[in-house]
């Protein structure tokens, strides 16, 4: 506040202060809303963002590293933080060990099994919803049914379809003439069991997400090709495939690695003993293996070069993704 000169016997008037100083800048109350304001608009992105990179570096990459660490370490279960140094010794014993080869292959042919017919059923499946029917909100639901469905709850119903003595196949199989089979028993009727289960719970979910794919597609496409006289089947071919190329390159990617990291449909539809896959471990996959090396026999130093080389291998599926995208890119 500052006073100025008036007439002698008058009583001084003051004036109150500029809000900025001489150098520009604003000061006072109004400094600090300006300052907050900036502050808000620099940081604010930053501070909702930071949550997720919280809890992904908690819950993601400190169990990865933790685990690329323990895997070269002697550690048992019971004393988990006594940690003997083992250097590659894990992953040399991996390759030594014939279970883990037969968990290898039991991956990967339960994996082809169960992802060739999937995505071929459900790219079917999202060419007749593409079309107008009747109740389509109806049947869209239905294939997203076994999707939301527990995988426990799906597996029990499977194991009592598939079961030896009372299960519904072998009625239908004796009905048909023919005998009854021990599906858990065999090697190849185990593994077609279990992926039959994957087949039904994301048969659906990948068929919608071509059917999202196909109606991207714009009309004048088909509109031009039938025009040509192409036929529906024609029009498939080479309107619907190469429109949704992209898409199928993607479920295929997903699909091999939920197969690789293949889990809770093995482990209960082999009962008590679900961790070995099988007497003879004829349906033991990487995850199951895994599980029995930690959580059975106590190695979780073994049990965690199992965790890195499943991790090395989706790094290898998703390199192959990428150079797979790339050629197809460079083609078009």
């Amino acid at each position: 506040m500052t006073a100025t000169a008036e007439a002698p016997g008058e009583t001084p008037r003051r004036t109150t202060a500029p809000p900025h100083g001489s150098d520009g800048r604003a000061r006072g109350p109004r400094a600090w809303r300006s300052r907050l304001c900036r502050w808000d608009v620099r940081y604010s992105p930053y501070a909702f963002v930071a949550p997720f990179f919280v809890f992904f570096a908690a819950f993601g990459v400190f169990p990865l590293l933790y685990t690329g660490w323990a895997s070269l370490h002697r550690v048992d279960l019971a004393t988990p933080d006594r940690m003997e140094w083992a250097g590659l010794h894990n992953y040399a014993r991996l390759l030594d060990d014939d279970f883990f080869w037969n968990a290898l292959g039991n991956t990967f042919t339960i994996g082809v099994l169960s992802t060739v017919p999937q995505l071929l059923m459900a790219l079917g499946l999202a060419h007749l919803l593409h079309y107008r029917l009747r109740a389509a909100s109806f049947w869209r639901v239905a294939l997203l049914t076994p999707y939301a469905t527990s995988v426990a709850a799906a597996t029990l119903v499977f194991v009592l379809l598939y079961g030896r003595d009372y299960g519904m196949v072998n009625w239908l199989l004796g009905a048909a003439g023919a005998g009854p089979v021990d599906w858990q028993s065999g090697r190849w009727t185990s593994q077609l069991a279990v992926s039959s289960i994957v087949i039904w719970r994301w048969t659906g979910y990948n068929a919608l997400i071509y059917l999202a794919a196909m109606q991207a597609v714009p009309d004048e496409l088909y509109e031009s090709a039938a025009l040509d006289g192409a036929s529906r089947w024609q029009q498939f071919r080479h309107v619907t495939v190469p429109g949704l190329r992209p898409t199928i390159l993607f479920t295929v990617v997903v699909s091999t690695i939920g197969a690789t990291q293949l889990f809770g449909e093995p482990l209960l539809f082999g009962g008590a003993g679900g961790q070995k896959g099988g007497a003879a471990h004829q349906f033991q996959t990487l995850g199951l293996y895994l599980y029995e090396q930690g959580w059975y026999d106590f190695h979780l130093g073994r049990a965690s070069a199992v965790a890195w080389t499943m991790f090395l291998i989706l790094l290898l599926i998703g390199a192959v993704n990428a150079l797979v995208a790339r050629r197809l890119g460079k083609s078009r």
